[in-house]
């Protein structure tokens, strides 16, 4: 389905809702994080959203990720919102959490039939430090790119594009789940023990070459306020080294066929 434009004007305030809670439980307990991928560009190009985005992106490393989780057991208005990861959800399979707000539905594509709760959301984005040396860096990033597969295989083995992947997808679903994730936290715990060059969220892609496997370290270390729709919100101070090997000249907004959406099958606002 196609958002109206009233209808994507309504699902970004419901974002910003949700990124304004984050802000406060983060304050709260002087947790850092910052607004990431398009949100980020909004908040340096725009002051607020991309016009056209229809989601909100968060990065925290992964300490300042496993302070937010519990100071959200204490701190999280609970009436209004809850944090979704694979620990919180069983039935979640992805390695990004997210921040949902109840008595919401947002259903993707191909995931029609997925157990897990699904509120309107902002996505959070874990970053982990990336091994240096040439071939540790490439072992980490294949490492990386079967794991994702291996979770996307629930929605990929029914809804690829063609047999012969729907059949692999079905082969790699067979993984157990708690498996791909206890890989996931080995890797994460060996790694940021060591001061490495990069780091990355180890199951979402980078398309460019010039970040391919990973961001410098150095960008997450150091943090700023910033206005985004009239709120102040937190962002990296080297958010122009990020946003230039992510995105190249990302002060030049895309032309309207080069814009993305990801497909929604169900929405439902709140009351």
């Amino acid at each position: 389905m196609k958002l109206t434009d009233s209808e994507l004007k309504r699902l970004q305030g419901i974002c910003l809702e949700l990124i304004i809670e984050l802000d406060r439980v983060c304050r709260l307990n002087n947790i850092q994080y910052s607004l990431g991928g398009g949100t980020l560009i909004g908040a340096v190009r725009e002051h607020g959203f991309i016009p056209w985005d229809d989601d909100a992106d968060i990065a925290m490393t992964r300490d300042e990720y496993n302070r937010f989780v519990k100071a959200c057991e204490k701190n999280l208005d609970k009436n209004k919102f809850y944090l979704q990861d694979h620990v919180l959800d069983p039935e979640y399979p992805w390695g990004y959490s997210k921040l949902r707000m109840k008595g919401t539905r947002l259903v993707q594509m191909g995931q029609e039939n997925m157990k897990f709760q699904n509120g309107i959301f902002i996505d959070i984005f874990i970053y982990d430090h990336v091994p240096d040396g040439f071939f540790a860096r490439r072992i980490h990033y294949y490492k990386c790119y079967f794991i994702r597969k291996c979770q996307y295989s629930i929605v990929g083995r029914k809804n690829a594009k063609n047999a012969f992947l729907r059949g692999w997808y079905s082969v790699l679903n067979i993984i157990p789940k708690k498996y791909l994730f206890s890989e996931l936290d080995k890797m994460a715990k060996k790694y940021n023990s060591r001061n490495t060059e990069l780091s990355r969220h180890m199951t979402f892609p980078y398309f460019r070459k010039e970040c391919k496997y990973g961001l410098p370290t150095r960008s997450f270390t150091e943090y700023m306020d910033a206005i985004f729709e009239g709120k102040k919100l937190r962002i990296i101070k080297d958010y122009d080294t990020v946003l230039t090997l992510k995105y190249g000249d990302y002060m030049t907004p895309p032309q309207k066929k080069e814009i993305v959406f990801y497909p929604i099958s169900e929405i439902k606002f709140p009351e």
